[in-house]
């Protein structure tokens, strides 16, 4: 039986408390990396984390990015002419990674250890002009939600005047996208929209891409074949 329709969290896990020290799993072709036996990325994501990564580095100048992973977005926003390149992370395999990465890019990079949920609030106001928030959710009560947290209680803060938002939860996506919508747009709007707006967004400031992709069929978090990229903009 495949392990496809198994759901990625079980009723009431939480893996938040043992995550930070979990083995960080990249395998040896570097196509994928596990936590705790969570899929956490997958490199066929290459050219949706290449179009996230484009959205946070359009205004230059100082770019934050939470989740560091497999450094797909991290090195694709290092390709454009930004001042700095913030990074949050907390898996110390992980961060180990970043900070060994970070030694050959071109832009100043700050390497910040820690849960989001603990480095954020150290963070100065209207400090960044992009953000990309891309963690993995630690728990199933978090699941769908966790991007919202952050977005609703630091976004706004944290950006300047003019400053862009992009973000996703692909292990949400992926599993409203199987369950119950056949069409991207609609579930983003629908799941997505009014927290941005709770939060403080204009919906004219709002907009969204899609793209093409062609998860492979063995992908345990994602089968659909469109991508989304918000493009959230702070007045």
């Amino acid at each position: 039986m495949s392990t496809a329709a198994e759901p990625i969290f079980s009723k009431g896990e939480d893996c938040k408390t043992s995550w930070h020290d979990a083995s960080a799993g990249y395998n040896e072709t570097d196509t994928h990396l596990e936590i705790m036996g969570k899929p956490v990325m997958e490199r066929w994501e290459t050219p949706y984390m290449h179009s996230l990564s484009t959205v946070a580095a359009s205004k230059g100048g100082r770019v934050l990015e939470i989740g560091f992973g497999m450094a797909i977005a991290a090195t694709k926003i290092e390709s454009f002419p930004i001042e700095e390149h913030w990074i949050i992370e907390c898996n110390d395999g992980v961060f180990a990674r970043l900070e060994n990465w970070a030694k050959s890019q071109p832009h100043k990079v700050v390497p910040l250890k820690g849960l989001w949920e603990n480095v954020v609030s150290t963070l100065p106001d209207n400090h960044f002009d992009g953000i990309l928030y891309d963690t993995y959710p630690l728990s199933e009560d978090t699941w769908h939600t966790h991007q919202f947290d952050f977005i609703k209680g630091h976004a706004n803060r944290l950006l300047k005047s003019g400053g862009v938002l992009t973000y996703c939860n692909l292990t949400s996506w992926g599993e409203l996208l199987k369950t119950k919508y056949d069409n991207i747009e609609k579930m983003f709007e629908e799941t997505q929209v009014p927290h941005l707006l709770q939060a403080g967004f204009k919906k004219e400031k709002i907009s969204t891409t899609t793209m093409d992709i062609a998860p492979p069929t063995e992908c345990k978090y994602y089968s659909f074949n469109k991508m989304i990229t918000p493009t959230i903009v702070k007045d």
